[in-house]
């Protein structure tokens, strides 16, 4: 029987990098968003949007998925309306392909605020959890949209019998053009700005984020892990952290990166200084960069997401990931970090998009 993927959220970096894998994987892919139109061969894009159930009804009339992959989120003003927004994201999905009872499996990614709280208490809601970080620590007793959208798949999962999965990857690198948590690009644009205008390379975060160890998620690791889940028996209604399987410190990385974009590197100085407000400005900057070096994206925040790397290398906490319950059911994928950002890099230059 043919396998049928509904990749939702495609224009993102864990979907597009998703539906590669599965293209590659030989399954029949279809992939949803407001605006799915990239290229990728293989791939059958639907336009639909998730908060509009008539819009999903006509797009998905004729597609009966086997394996749902949800990797889709909106930002809001508020924790409040991030859980009635992206809650109902989830839940009008599973509500218009409830009636084809076609759908075998729903794999959700969410992350690591699982355990750390949501964007307005990031790590700051009284305590500092346990690190290495385990998918058996207990909800946090706080709002969270994470958990809403993990409550909408459970529910569906009982009324409808397919399986689920829950994917809680840690910064996720990858190439995405528009994403709204991008920091291997985010990073690369600001390195690309402090080559061109001679400024030095500053470490934006708090000192515990520079001393201490932390991980990330190379997108095409998380995609193969959610294959992996979908596939395997006893990765069935379980929920999973997943990081590329090595530990680093920021005071180790960052002159590595630097070093890959031919700029000095400065470190934690006693100061945060938040990326937000150093490359506030910069707009104009990048343009004429894209100009001069002809580059296809002159807008800055189509690239940027200097708020999302703002909080993760802001963090009062060293934050690293637990991967032993992936390990013992069979996922053995690795990956170097240090790789991770210079193959982003690499694919970011060659798609003229940093000089």
């Amino acid at each position: 029987m043919s396998r049928v993927a509904l990749v939702v959220g495609i224009s993102g970096i864990t979907g597009s990098n998703l539906a590669q894998e599965l293209v590659k994987q030989g399954w029949i892919t279809y992939g949803l968003a407001r605006n799915p139109y990239i290229s990728m061969e293989g791939l059958q894009p639907i336009a639909a949007d998730l908060l509009n159930p008539e819009s999903l009804a006509a797009a998905l009339v004729s597609i009966s998925p086997t394996q749902v992959f949800f990797t889709s989120w909106t930002r809001m003003h508020t924790e409040a309306e991030n859980i009635r927004v992206n809650a109902a994201m989830v839940r009008n999905l599973l509500n218009a392909l409830a009636p084809k009872k076609s759908v075998q499996h729903m794999a959700l990614v969410t992350g690591l605020k699982h355990y750390l709280g949501p964007f307005e208490a990031y790590a700051q809601q009284g305590f500092l959890p346990e690190t290495p970080l385990r998918e058996e620590q207990p909800r946090l007793d706080i709002e969270n949209f994470y958990y809403a959208q993990e409550d909408e798949v459970y529910a569906a999962a009982v009324r409808d019998g397919f399986t689920w999965s829950v994917h809680r990857p840690h910064t996720v690198i990858g190439k995405a053009v528009g994403n709204q948590m991008n920091l291997g690009t985010t990073l690369a644009v600001y390195a690309a700005i402090c080559h061109e205008t001679g400024r030095p390379f500053q470490f934006p975060g708090s000192e515990a984020q520079w001393n201490g160890l932390s991980d990330v998620t190379d997108a095409r690791v998380l995609a193969k892990h959610l294959v992996w889940a979908s596939t395997t028996e006893g990765a069935r209604n379980e929920a999973f952290n997943i990081v590329n399987g090595d530990y680093f410190r920021w005071k180790w990385l960052w002159p590595r990166l630097a070093t890959w974009f031919g700029v000095e590197a400065m470190g934690f100085d006693r100061t945060i200084r938040p990326l937000e407000v150093e490359i506030a400005n910069d707009a104009p900057v990048w343009r004429e960069i894209t100009e001069r070096h002809g580059l296809l994206e002159p807008d800055l925040d189509k690239l940027a997401s200097a708020w999302h790397t703002d909080l993760d290398l802001g963090r009062p906490i060293e934050v690293m990931t637990d991967m032993s319950k992936s390990r013992k059911l069979g996922f053995l994928e690795y990956q170097s970090t240090e790789d991770s950002f210079f193959d982003l890099f690499t694919q970011l230059r060659t798609d003229r998009l940093i000089p």
